[in-house]
């Protein structure tokens, strides 16, 4: 069966377990039908989707209930190794934002903690300080080492760290967010709007409801172009949770001339939530009339569901350029000009060499 066939059967079967858990015994069904190889490759994508926990549970309960004992014993291993992992990450995850709060270096966690009991395959931080003592706080308390850094790094200016004794890496975006760093009042939101999140016993910093969706809108609809079943997962929970004011989220949408990403990436959920479990999230009609498309474009290749660049991703792209010209920001509209090129590169780089690292 070729390779896209496969991944479509293992992300619906991902989406069966993380959004309609009374429908677990019809993953199951795929689970079972997998040798030991096909099963770690389902797991791997499980853990690229960052729904290890989340998927193998429901998993394991439905497993244990049908008899299917290997397929228990198998996620009964899996859970502890990746809660192991997770343990480990946390632990140093609080100990590093303690240590750049106490230097002076505000810090919010970003993403990573929107998936637990998951979590992501980096630890990512957002902080308002100078990287400059950033980088004297990673090196001096815990012997991190700086990595490599892509152009798109150096426009983002965003540093990532290896840190000794933690696997994954620690990524810190000083002062800008977006791809190409274009967005600066936009990012301040992020420290002074901060809310506390505890997990696992230990309190973190977190950006507000309203900051966790322009992040994943900034990072699915503007950068990557396509989701992971755990930002339909962490949405909808968000969404439930009631939490979300959505005239302060559009405030903050029009800082960044994203309101209709927000609205797109909203309604993505919406629609693929709607799919697996028969009723969607509630949003406002403003939402609804701002999404220019929905659930209807996206599809499922090479590992994830996927937006298309054209002409949707384009579309977005330029309403956002436009708008930065528009209110006269010239920094921003000036990096994001960079953008065209910079993508063309990676995608020339990877076709040649089958990396794009030091472009992207």
């Amino acid at each position: 069966m070729p390779l896209v066939s496969r991944d479509k059967e293992h992300i619906y079967a991902l989406s069966l377990l993380t959004l309609n858990a009374d429908r677990a015994n019809e993953a199951l069904e795929h689970v079972a039908s997998l040798d030991e190889s096909e099963r770690e490759v389902f797991l791997r994508l499980a853990d690229s989707h960052h729904v290890v926990l989340r998927a193998l549970e429901p998993l394991q309960v439905a497993a244990q209930n049908s008899g299917f004992s290997a397929i228990s014993s198998w996620c009964l291993t899996e859970i502890e190794r990746e809660k192991a992992r997770i343990q480990n990450a946390v632990t140093h995850l609080r100990k590093i934002t303690t240590e750049l709060e106490a230097a002076g270096c505000p810090t919010t966690v970003m993403k990573s903690l929107d998936h637990w009991p998951d979590l992501g395959n980096d630890l990512d931080l957002y902080s308002t300080a100078d990287e400059k003592k950033i980088c004297e706080v990673m090196q001096t308390k815990f012997n991190a080492h700086i990595e490599e850094r892509s152009w798109g790094d150096r426009l983002a200016n965003k540093w990532n760290f290896a840190v000794p004794g933690l696997p994954e890496a620690v990524e810190v975006h000083a002062k800008r967010l977006g791809q190409t760093g274009e967005h600066t009042l936009l990012a301040q939101r992020f420290v002074k709007r901060r809310v506390t999140k505890s997990v696992g016993g230990l309190n973190f910093l977190v950006p507000a409801p309203e900051e966790r969706i322009i992040v994943a809108t900034l990072q699915r609809m503007y950068r990557h172009f396509y989701f992971r079943v755990c930002d339909i997962v962490n949405t909808r929970e968000l969404i439930e949770s009631g939490t979300v004011d959505f005239a302060e989220l559009q405030r903050a949408a029009d800082l960044g001339g994203i309101w209709r990403g927000v609205c797109a990436y909203l309604k993505i959920v919406n629609d693929y939530v709607k799919e697996f479990s028969g009723r969607g999230i509630s949003l406002p009609g403003s939402v609804l009339a701002g999404a220019p498309f929905g659930g209807e474009k996206v599809f499922v290749r090479a590992r994830f569901i996927r937006v298309p660049i054209m002409p949707q991703g384009a579309e977005l792209y330029y309403a956002q350029v436009t708008n930065a010209a528009f209110r006269g920001d010239m920094p921003a509209t000036f990096r994001l000009s960079l953008l065209p090129p910079l993508a063309s590169a990676a995608a020339i780089s990877y076709k040649l060499t089958g990396s794009d690292k030091g472009i992207w």
